[in-house]
């Protein structure tokens, strides 16, 4: 006769509830290394709306001296 290999189901609770208890200090530092890591990700997307702001400026800078330079071309006849 074969004997079944079933953990009891008082066993399998001991388990499952031996596996659910946490280290806290092991949470602790995931919980903080989470939120240094979403305080990092806030200052990337300052730096990259700062750096999109000063793309704009230039692009209108760089349109301004093109501008220019084409009404200079123009006055002086100079051919493009």
């Amino acid at each position: 006769m074969k004997i079944p290999r079933v953990l009891p189901l008082g066993a399998v609770a001991m388990l499952f509830a031996a596996g659910a208890c946490g280290n806290p200090r092991a949470e602790a530092n995931v919980a903080q290394a989470l939120n240094d890591a979403a305080n990092e990700i806030g200052g990337l997307k300052n730096d990259m709306a700062q750096l999109q702001v000063q793309i704009d400026s230039l692009h209108t800078a760089v349109a301004r001296q093109d501008s220019l330079i084409t009404r200079i071309m123009a006055v002086n006849n100079i051919p493009r």
